[in-house]
């Protein structure tokens, strides 16, 4: 198979030692590179039992098989680990110009395991490496040691650091990569545990392509799809959050005040029949100073948000993104798009996820509503729904491991329920990772997508919302209040988002391409046709390993759930008032599921399914 540099850096922080290693044409052939590669190789390479915060753990880096080939929104690196956060395969993903440089220096992946004696920091210059020390890096927050990183070795090196709350093994800290976040599953408290402090590479070569002509010719013929589809004007005019008010005042499944709440009430109270603060369409044009864009991004979605005036001035953000406007806007009632920019740069800068760190909160905010948490449990701080101040010194707090706010809220809401003993019956997570901005008890299909996914709570596992809320896409149509069929659709979207998570395209893209655009994309890069049907066979390979990683580590259909809140409370207003997700009706969906994946009725994969995935040796029942 072409298209790929077949080499795989690997580094015993342990040792001190690096070396190059070949991961097989097999593994290349069954997984092409990505999230598929990544997965594999952390199968291969973390021990059952392993402690996600121990040296045993690995972490392993992949740039997606497209990312740099300059096929528009080709961009994507994926970091694979054993989540702190969850315990399960954790994947986070980022738009970085680190798999880029990774791709150009002749790498596949990075496969990094042990514990360094001291901070360190992997230096990789055209496919060489070495362990420098970072003591003098060691306490320094994302940006800054961004910057630090490349005063020193050069402004051509692409990076890849934690901060603070990394260092503090934070288990929802994020890894920074050059103004970008891989957010999800306490990534960047596995490089803490580490000791590694950042990674930087420098690649001057050429990216490998089977067919670097037709590589080209499809550039072009995309860039101009891109640039025709409707779409386009609307993410780039508005970035991620541009359906906000659709979500709030249409389908009524934003979630708010801790899920209180299916949308936005008190916000759309106090402007009546106009837009929110957080509308994008009501910000972008004051705060928005220029779009942000992903390598090889031709629509960039990204915002750049400058505050030059008032409290908050001299706050400057990339975002914030739609999931930031509901776990740091609408989850803890902060209605001022100041104050939500202010939190998403606290976030950044600490290296927080904004989704996990919001909930959070929210959390926190209603159990003092409820009058299980005191202002002393606190270290003095009144925090309320809608207490700005309050929220954002609870972020700094978090993000620093520091006093009572630092130690009952730097996990996330599942370690705070249980360090505190009390709170589950409102504390919304799947499998430890706090939910997204959609509300399932307004849509079966996203219920069952955020209960299965391997990660858990996850938007982007399927992303079935799409579907669901707009009642078709592709070849589907849904409705999103039935049970019928919704077992095969999200197994189907779960295997294409795993690989475009493997090819490295953004998932803002797949309204675009489509499954039937990437077999040309990936003939060219590798010389290896295969059909739409095979290739969507990668990605159900691919989520059938991740569920099989799960079911080694010991969990099963039980660990498939919903927050209490979900199936207890109906959603009290709005268009989606009355839904909820019955306790019946989630086993009907995990079984329609299940069969439709060929698992058994626990949830784990049937040893004949493996065996056609030739995932074989990995067991199975």
């Amino acid at each position: 198979m072409d298209g790929v540099a077949k080499k795989m850096l690997h580094v015993d922080l342990s040792a001190g030692k690096v070396g190059l290693h070949d991961p097989g044409e097999t593994s290349y052939r069954l997984f092409l590179g990505g999230f598929g590669l990544g997965a594999k190789l952390a199968w291969d390479h973390i021990p059952k039992g392993a402690d996600p915060l121990g040296g045993e753990n690995t972490l392993v880096v992949t740039p997606g098989l497209l990312t740099g080939t300059g096929i528009p929104t080709a961009s994507k690196t994926t970091f694979v680990f054993r989540s702190p956060l969850t315990g399960t395969l954790g994947r986070s993903v980022a738009g970085a110009w680190l798999g880029v440089a990774l791709r150009r220096a002749g790498l596949d992946a990075i496969l990094i395991t042990g514990k360094s004696a001291q901070p360190a920091v992997l230096v990789i210059e055209d496919g060489q490496a070495r362990i420098e020390d970072a003591r003098d890096l060691w306490g320094l927050d994302t940006w800054a040691t961004g910057k630090a990183v490349q005063e020193k070795y050069g402004k051509d090196f692409r990076t890849a650091v934690i901060g603070p709350a990394g260092e503090r093994l934070s288990k929802i800290a994020t890894i920074e990569c050059d103004g970008r976040q891989a957010g999800r599953g306490g990534g960047g408290a596995v490089m803490g545990a580490k000791l590694l402090k950042a990674i930087v590479v420098k690649g001057t070569g050429p990216v490998p392509m089977h067919d670097p002509g037709k590589i080209k010719e499809l550039q072009k013929k995309w860039n101009e799809v891109i640039r025709d589809h409707p779409a386009t004007r609307e993410d780039m005019g508005y970035g991620t959050g541009e359906f906000l008010d659709w979500v709030n005042r249409a389908v009524g499944v934003f979630p708010s005040r801790n899920w209180q709440w299916g949308y936005f009430k008190s916000a759309y109270e106090k402007v009546k029949d106009g837009r929110i603060e957080l509308d994008p369409y009501h910000w972008v044009p004051k705060y928005s100073a220029k779009n942000v864009a992903c390598p090889f991004c031709t629509k960039p979605c990204g915002k750049w948000f400058v505050i030059k005036e008032g409290k908050y001035a001299g706050t400057e953000v990339d975002g914030p993104e739609y999931e930031t406007l509901y776990s740091l806007g609408g989850a803890p009632e902060i209605s001022s798009i100041e104050a939500v920019a202010k939190a998403n740069e606290i976030c950044d800068k600490l290296g927080i996820d904004t989704i996990s760190a919001g909930v959070t909160v929210a959390w926190a905010m209603e159990a003092v509503e409820r009058g299980l948490l005191k202002v002393s449990d606190l270290d003095g701080l009144e925090l309320r729904f809608g207490a700005e101040e309050a929220f954002l010194t609870a972020l700094e707090r978090m993000g620093k491991k520091e006093g009572k706010v630092g130690e009952l809220l730097g996990d996330g809401v599942k370690a705070a329920v249980e360090k505190l003993g009390k709170g589950k019956e409102f504390a919304i997570h799947i499998k430890g990772m706090e939910l997204p901005a959609y509300d399932v008890r307004g849509s079966k299909g996203v219920a069952l997508a955020f209960a299965a996914a391997f990660r858990g709570g996850d938007h982007l596992t399927a992303c079935a919302y799409g579907l669901e809320y707009g009642g078709k896409w592709w070849k589907f149509v849904a409705d999103r209040h039935s049970l019928k069929g919704k077992g095969f659709q999200i197994k189907l979207l779960e295997d294409l988002m795993a690989l475009y998570d493997t090819l490295g395209i953004c998932k803002f893209s797949r309204h675009i391409f489509f499954l039937e655009g990437l077999p040309q994309m990936v003939a060219a890069q590798t010389g290896v046709e295969l059909a739409a049907a095979e290739l969507l066979t990668v990605g159900e390979r691919v989520y059938n390993l991740a569920r099989a990683f799960n079911v080694r580590e010991g969990f099963a259909r039980k660990d498939d759930h919903l927050p209490a809140r979900a199936m207890r409370d109906p959603i009290p207003e709005g268009p989606s008032a009355g839904d909820r997700i019955r306790a019946e009706e989630l086993e009907a969906l995990l079984d329609d599921y299940y069969e439709a994946r060929g698992w058994s009725r626990e949830g784990v994969p049937l040893a004949a399914r493996l065996v056609s995935l030739d995932l074989g040796e990995v067991g199975g029942v």
